[in-house]
C-alpha cells in the first residue's frame, strides 16, 4: 500500500478527462434544424389557439395552417440535411397531435362548436382522439420493415394534415361571411364527426408519393395551374381554402374507385393485416 501523499504519475492509468467525467458532445447545428422547425410549429400551433379565445380567428386560421405546413417539412427538411434523429421522430409525434388534432379542434370549437354546448365539445374531443389513433396508425405502418406495395400510393384513412385542413373549413366559410349560432354550431359538430370517422376509416386515399412523370406537353399548364393557385390563395385566401376542402373531399370517392380497380375488392387494413405478397389481409 502506497503511503505516500503524492502518488506517482501513471501512464497508463486514468487521464485527468476521464476523472472529471465524460465531456460533452459538439452537435452539428444541421442537426437543431429539423428540431427547431417542429418547435416553431407547436408555437404557432398554440397561439393560434390562444388567438382563436381572443376572437382574432382570421389570424388564427392562419397560425394553425403555418404550424401545419411547417410540421409537414420539418421532416423532409431533416431527410434532406441528414439529420434524422430518435429524438426528432418524438418531437415530430408530439407536435403532429397538437398541430393536426389540438389546435384545429379548439379553434373550431371558439369559434362555432361552442354554439352547440357539450355536443359541440364532444365532437371535437372525438376529432382530437381520432387525429391521434390516425397518427399512431401511420407511425406503426411507416415503421414496419416490410411494406405493403400500395402504401406507396396510398394511405389508410384521411391523413391528419389534411384532416385539420378539412376540420377548419366551417371557420373559412364564417370568414367569408357565415354567421355562427346554433343551427350551423349542430351540423358543423355533425361535420366535425365525419372528418373524425374519416381520419380513422379504411378508406384509400391516394397519397401523391408514388413517382408519377408529368407528360411534357402538360409541364406547363401544370406550373401555370400552380402559380393561378397560388394567385388566388392570396388574393381570395378563404374563398379558395373553401374550393380546397370541397375539392378535396370530392376526390375521395374517385380514389377509392382508383383502389378498387387496382387491387379488387380488397380495402387496406391495419399494419398487422398486410399479407406476405404485398397486398392487404383479407
Amino acid at each position: 500500500m502506497d503511503t505516500t501523499p503524492f502518488p506517482p504519475f501513471e501512464p497508463n492509468g486514468p487521464k485527468d478527462d476521464e476523472a472529471r467525467g465524460p465531456r460533452l458532445r459538439e452537435i452539428p447545428l444541421r442537426l437543431l434544424i429539423p428540431n427547431l422547425i417542429t418547435v416553431l410549429a407547436i408555437c404557432a400551433g398554440l397561439t393560434g389557439v390562444r388567438l382563436a379565445f381572443e376572437g382574432r380567428f382570421e389570424l388564427a386560421v392562419a397560425m394553425v395552417l403555418v404550424a401545419a405546413f411547417l410540421d409537414g417539412v420539418d421532416g423532409r427538411i431533416a431527410r434532406l440535411l441528414k439529420a434524422t434523429s430518435k429524438f426528432g421522430v418524438q418531437m415530430d409525434s408530439l407536435a403532429d397531435i397538437v398541430n393536426f388534432g389540438v389546435a384545429p379542434a379548439l379553434v373550431l370549437f371558439a369559434y362555432v362548436l361552442d354554439e352547440a354546448k357539450s355536443i359541440g365539445w364532444i365532437a371535437a374531443l372525438i376529432y382530437v382522439i381520432a387525429a391521434g389513433l390516425r397518427l399512431a396508425r401511420f407511425n406503426v405502418m411507416a415503421e414496419r420493415d416490410i411494406k405493403a406495395k400500395w402504401q406507396s400510393e396510398y394511405f389508410v384513412g384521411v391523413p391528419a394534415p389534411a384532416g385539420a385542413m378539412l376540420v377548419l373549413l366551417p371557420v373559412y366559410l364564417g370568414l367569408i361571411g357565415v354567421e355562427p349560432n346554433r343551427t350551423m354550431g349542430l351540423i358543423f359538430s355533425a361535420y366535425t364527426l365525419l372528418i373524425a370517422f374519416l381520419l380513422v376509416s379504411r378508406l384509400p386515399v391516394w397519397s401523391g408519393k408514388s413517382e408519377n412523370r408529368v407528360r411534357r406537353d402538360l409541364v406547363l399548364p401544370v406550373i401555370l395551374a400552380v402559380v393561378i393557385y397560388v394567385a388566388t390563395l392570396m388574393s381570395f385566401t378563404w374563398e379558395t381554402m373553401v374550393i380546397t376542402a370541397i375539392a378535396y373531399l370530392a376526390t375521395l370517392p374517385f380514389g377509392a374507385r382508383a383502389w378498387k380497380k387496382k387491387y379488387g375488392s380488397k380495402w387496406p387494413e391495419h399494419p398487422e393485416g398486410v399479407r406476405d405478397d404485398g397486398l392487404p389481409g383479407q
